[in-house]
């Protein structure tokens, strides 16, 4: 598995721990529609709160977080609105990042959530 693979499956990872501590119920893990993949599908309370995460070993190019494209973003909407639309749902949709940054001796992470009224 290649470098930056690796990177990222050990962020979501992370991220799935965090958000269980949080007292998020996980419901999906790199759930995919057509071309989009969502990295976690969760729930807390009565919120469905889909989460991308991003993974960097270094902010030299910026925060995990600037990488989100719009692209990526029309992606997870399609992916999101067929999901609630194939399974009845009727709960609120969240859109958070996770945004982790993993150097040499320290991990921080950083939970934006409703993310995308940003962009």
């Amino acid at each position: 598995m290649a470098a930056h693979n690796e990177l990222g499956k050990k962020g979501e990872n992370l991220a799935i721990g965090f958000l269980i501590k949080n007292d998020y119920k996980i419901l999906e893990k790199n759930y995919r529609y057509l071309k989009a993949e969502v990295d976690i599908i969760a729930q807390k309370n009565n919120v469905l709160v889909v989460v991308e995460v991003k993974t960097r070993s270094s902010d030299y190019f910026g925060d995990p977080q600037d990488f989100i494209t719009p692209k990526k973003i029309k992606l997870l909407l399609s992916a999101i609105d067929y999901y609630v639309v194939q399974r009845d749902l009727n709960v609120e949709v969240r859109f958070d990042i996770i945004a982790i940054l993993l150097q040499k001796n320290e991990t921080k992470i950083e939970h934006l959530e409703d993310a995308f009224l940003h962009f």
